[in-house]
Protein backbone atom coordinates (compact mmCIF):
# COMPACT_ATOMS: atom_id res chain seq x y z
CA UNK A 1 0.00 0.00 0.00
CA UNK A 2 1.54 3.36 -0.96
CA UNK A 3 2.52 5.52 2.00
CA UNK A 4 -0.02 8.34 1.32
CA UNK A 5 -2.85 5.79 1.53
CA UNK A 6 -1.83 4.42 4.93
CA UNK A 7 -3.96 5.40 7.87
CA UNK A 8 -2.14 4.51 11.05
CA UNK A 9 -4.02 4.63 14.31
CA UNK A 10 -1.93 4.45 17.50
CA UNK A 11 -3.53 2.25 20.16
CA UNK A 12 -2.20 1.76 23.68
CA UNK A 13 -1.83 -1.95 24.41
CA UNK A 14 -0.61 -3.85 27.48
CA UNK A 15 1.43 -7.02 27.03
CA UNK A 16 1.73 -9.40 29.94
CA UNK A 17 5.54 -9.70 29.75
CA UNK A 18 6.31 -6.45 28.02
CA UNK A 19 6.10 -2.80 28.86
CA UNK A 20 3.26 -0.84 27.35
CA UNK A 21 3.77 -0.37 23.65
CA UNK A 22 1.97 1.54 21.02
CA UNK A 23 0.56 -0.65 18.29
CA UNK A 24 -0.03 0.59 14.79
CA UNK A 25 -2.88 -0.95 12.88
CA UNK A 26 -3.76 -0.37 9.25
CA UNK A 27 -7.13 -0.71 7.59
CA UNK A 28 -5.77 -3.71 5.69
CA UNK A 29 -5.22 -5.58 8.93
CA UNK A 30 -1.43 -5.24 9.06
CA UNK A 31 -0.29 -4.81 12.62
CA UNK A 32 3.04 -3.38 13.69
CA UNK A 33 4.05 -2.75 17.28
CA UNK A 34 6.29 -0.12 18.82
CA UNK A 35 4.87 3.24 17.90
CA UNK A 36 3.41 5.08 14.97
CA UNK A 37 6.69 4.73 13.09
CA UNK A 38 9.02 1.81 12.62
CA UNK A 39 11.35 1.27 15.53
CA UNK A 40 15.04 1.76 14.86
CA UNK A 41 15.58 -2.02 14.81
CA UNK A 42 12.71 -2.55 12.36
CA UNK A 43 14.11 0.18 10.11
CA UNK A 44 17.55 -1.46 10.26
CA UNK A 45 16.07 -4.85 9.31
CA UNK A 46 14.24 -3.20 6.40
CA UNK A 47 17.57 -1.65 5.35
CA UNK A 48 19.44 -4.97 5.32
CA UNK A 49 16.64 -6.66 3.34
CA UNK A 50 16.78 -3.80 0.84
CA UNK A 51 20.59 -3.95 0.76
CA UNK A 52 20.46 -7.65 -0.11
CA UNK A 53 17.92 -6.89 -2.86
CA UNK A 54 20.18 -4.15 -4.24
CA UNK A 55 23.15 -6.55 -4.19
CA UNK A 56 21.24 -9.10 -6.30
CA UNK A 57 20.03 -6.32 -8.64
CA UNK A 58 23.53 -4.92 -9.16
CA UNK A 59 25.23 -8.34 -8.93
CA UNK A 60 27.58 -6.96 -6.28
CA UNK A 61 29.17 -9.88 -4.43
CA UNK A 62 30.82 -7.62 -1.81
CA UNK A 63 27.54 -5.93 -0.93
CA UNK A 64 25.82 -9.31 -0.78
CA UNK A 65 28.50 -10.73 1.54
CA UNK A 66 28.07 -7.72 3.86
CA UNK A 67 24.59 -8.99 4.79
CA UNK A 68 25.67 -12.31 6.31
CA UNK A 69 26.83 -13.38 9.77
CA UNK A 70 29.98 -15.57 9.81
CA UNK A 71 27.88 -18.43 11.25
CA UNK A 72 25.20 -18.13 8.52
CA UNK A 73 23.81 -21.38 7.15
CA UNK A 74 21.35 -21.59 4.29
CA UNK A 75 19.32 -24.77 3.87
CA UNK A 76 17.50 -24.87 0.57
CA UNK A 77 14.36 -26.78 -0.41
CA UNK A 78 14.66 -28.51 -3.82
CA UNK A 79 11.33 -26.99 -4.92
CA UNK A 80 9.09 -24.21 -3.68
CA UNK A 81 6.58 -26.91 -2.65
CA UNK A 82 9.11 -28.86 -0.52
CA UNK A 83 7.83 -27.85 2.91
CA UNK A 84 9.23 -30.97 4.57
CA UNK A 85 12.80 -30.19 5.72
CA UNK A 86 13.63 -33.89 5.29
CA UNK A 87 14.04 -33.10 1.58
CA UNK A 88 16.13 -29.93 1.94
CA UNK A 89 19.79 -29.65 0.96
CA UNK A 90 22.75 -27.67 2.27
CA UNK A 91 24.45 -26.37 -0.86
CA UNK A 92 27.34 -24.30 0.52
CA UNK A 93 27.67 -25.03 4.23
CA UNK A 94 28.55 -22.36 6.76
CA UNK A 95 29.19 -18.86 5.40
CA UNK A 96 32.62 -18.45 3.88
CA UNK A 97 32.81 -15.05 2.20
CA UNK A 98 35.35 -16.06 -0.44
CA UNK A 99 33.60 -19.31 -1.39
CA UNK A 100 30.14 -17.75 -1.44
CA UNK A 101 31.34 -14.75 -3.51
CA UNK A 102 32.83 -17.16 -6.06
CA UNK A 103 29.52 -19.04 -6.24
CA UNK A 104 27.52 -15.85 -6.69
CA UNK A 105 29.97 -14.58 -9.31
CA UNK A 106 29.57 -17.83 -11.24
CA UNK A 107 25.79 -17.30 -11.21
CA UNK A 108 26.21 -13.69 -12.38
CA UNK A 109 28.65 -14.71 -15.13
CA UNK A 110 26.41 -17.45 -16.52
CA UNK A 111 22.92 -15.98 -16.03
CA UNK A 112 21.05 -12.79 -16.83
CA UNK A 113 18.79 -11.34 -14.15
CA UNK A 114 15.39 -10.98 -15.82
CA UNK A 115 13.66 -9.54 -12.75
CA UNK A 116 14.03 -9.41 -8.98
CA UNK A 117 10.87 -8.46 -7.12
CA UNK A 118 10.86 -8.54 -3.33
CA UNK A 119 8.21 -7.46 -0.87
CA UNK A 120 8.65 -7.35 2.88
CA UNK A 121 5.50 -8.82 4.40
CA UNK A 122 6.41 -8.74 8.09
CA UNK A 123 9.25 -7.77 10.42
CA UNK A 124 9.41 -9.05 13.99
CA UNK A 125 12.05 -7.88 16.48
CA UNK A 126 12.61 -9.71 19.77
CA UNK A 127 11.64 -7.95 22.99
CA UNK A 128 15.37 -7.79 23.79
CA UNK A 129 16.05 -6.02 20.48
CA UNK A 130 18.88 -8.38 19.51
CA UNK A 131 17.13 -10.86 17.22
CA UNK A 132 14.66 -10.45 14.38
CA UNK A 133 13.13 -12.04 11.35
CA UNK A 134 11.67 -10.71 8.13
CA UNK A 135 9.12 -12.51 6.00
CA UNK A 136 9.88 -11.59 2.39
CA UNK A 137 8.02 -12.66 -0.74
CA UNK A 138 10.40 -12.92 -3.66
CA UNK A 139 10.10 -13.41 -7.40
CA UNK A 140 13.59 -13.59 -8.89
CA UNK A 141 14.11 -14.94 -12.39
CA UNK A 142 17.54 -15.80 -13.81
CA UNK A 143 18.05 -16.95 -17.40
CA UNK A 144 21.10 -18.96 -18.45
CA UNK A 145 23.06 -16.96 -21.04
CA UNK A 146 23.85 -19.97 -23.26
CA UNK A 147 20.98 -22.43 -22.82
CA UNK A 148 18.15 -20.00 -22.09
CA UNK A 149 17.04 -22.21 -19.18
CA UNK A 150 15.22 -20.34 -16.43
CA UNK A 151 16.10 -20.51 -12.76
CA UNK A 152 13.11 -19.10 -10.89
CA UNK A 153 13.12 -18.30 -7.18
CA UNK A 154 9.49 -17.56 -6.34
CA UNK A 155 7.74 -17.76 -3.01
CA UNK A 156 8.17 -16.79 0.62
CA UNK A 157 11.37 -16.69 2.66
CA UNK A 158 12.01 -16.13 6.34
CA UNK A 159 15.24 -14.21 6.85
CA UNK A 160 16.57 -14.52 10.41
CA UNK A 161 18.86 -11.82 11.82
CA UNK A 162 21.05 -11.36 14.88
CA UNK A 163 22.58 -8.15 16.13
CA UNK A 164 26.38 -8.08 16.15
CA UNK A 165 27.60 -4.97 17.93
CA UNK A 166 25.76 -2.15 16.17
CA UNK A 167 25.03 -4.13 12.98
CA UNK A 168 22.41 -6.67 11.97
CA UNK A 169 23.54 -9.78 10.10
CA UNK A 170 21.52 -12.60 8.55
CA UNK A 171 22.27 -15.81 10.42
CA UNK A 172 19.81 -18.15 8.69
CA UNK A 173 17.13 -18.21 6.03
CA UNK A 174 14.60 -20.70 4.87
CA UNK A 175 14.76 -21.18 1.15
CA UNK A 176 11.93 -20.07 -1.07
CA UNK A 177 8.63 -21.82 -0.34
CA UNK A 178 5.15 -21.28 -1.77
CA UNK A 179 2.27 -21.01 0.67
Amino acid sequence: MPVPERRAVPVLVRFSRYAQSRVRTHEGGERLRRGAWLSRAEAEIREIVNRETQAWDTQDTELLASCFHPAMVWPWPPTAQSHDPMTWVMVWGRFNAERWRRGWQELFDTHTLVHNRREIKKIVVSAEGDGAFAVVDIDTLWRHKETGADQHWEGRTCKIYTQVGTQWKMIAQTGVLQY
